[in-house]
Parts: structure tokens; C-alpha cells; sequence
């Protein structure tokens, strides 16, 4: 039997990450998920020396507007990667600048959400992101 999906949630804003993980929740997705809030811890457990995860199946929430890094750096490397280069990636951002939906797509994002700006709002597309997450089939990382 395979190893469930781990989600990977590189978020900064702790109220949208909170949020984020209430409303999957609600949507019945019951996966782990291991929430870093900077792209440098992130960066070290995807890509660190031993990686726990290597095989695992992982899907990815990465915001762009990191304190110490971008998010399209991490979503390069990731892409690059032959071990995570299958991993869904969901860039879950404010920035909903068209040439930066664009970049994200041809670096291989799968999916680019501009969080709303109202919570409500912002709680429903997290809902429908977490059903989305309960049918979509994610395969594992390369060892």
C-alpha cells in the first residue's frame, strides 16, 4: 500500500496559513501537511542532504512572496529536480500580475491562484483547492 499524499505548504503570512489548513480540512482532506514559513527551511526539506521524503508522493502550496527568498526560485528548483520534478505545485499568491502567472506556468506550476482579498472568499477557493486535492492523483518522487 502507497504512502499517502504529504502536502507541503511554504506560506509566511500565518493567518493565511491557518486559513489555508482549516479549509482544506473542511473539505474532508485529512493529509498531513508540513507548513514551513520561509523558503530557506522549506528549501532544506525538499532538497537537504538525507531528505526524509525522497519516494514520498508530495504536493506542493507555495506562495511567491517569501521574506528571504522567492517563490519562483523554489518553484525552479523544484521543477529541475529529477526527484520532485512531478510533484503538483500550486502557487497560492496575491501577486496577480499576468507576466508572473505566465512565468509561473512556463517554469511548471500546475495551478496559480491569486488569493482573494476577502475572507470569505479567500475560504471558499481554499474549500474548492482541498476537493480538488481529494481527486487528483499525484505520483511519488523518484528515489
Amino acid at each position: 500500500m502507497s504512502k499517502p499524499v504529504t502536502i507541503v505548504m511554504i506560506e509566511d503570512d500565518e493567518g493565511h496559513a491557518r486559513l489555508i489548513e482549516r479549509n482544506i480540512r473542511r473539505s474532508g482532506v485529512n493529509n498531513d501537511i508540513v507548513p514551513f514559513t520561509n523558503g530557506t527551511e522549506a528549501v532544506s526539506y525538499l532538497f537537504g542532504a538525507g531528505s526524509r521524503h525522497k519516494g514520498d508522493a508530495l504536493l506542493i502550496l507555495l506562495d511567491l512572496n517569501l521574506p528571504d527568498m522567492t517563490g519562483i526560485d523554489i518553484l525552479r528548483r523544484v521543477k529541475e529536480d529529477r526527484h520532485l520534478k512531478c510533484a503538483p505545485v500550486v502557487v497560492l499568491t496575491t501577486t496577480d500580475d499576468s507576466q508572473e502567472i505566465k512565468r509561473c506556468y512556463e517554469l511548471g506550476c500546475n495551478v496559480y491562484i491569486t488569493k482573494p482579498v476577502n475572507y470569505e472568499s479567500f475560504a471558499n477557493a481554499i474549500r474548492q483547492l482541498g476537493l480538488f486535492f481529494s481527486v487528483i492523483q499525484v505520483p511519488h518522487a523518484a528515489p
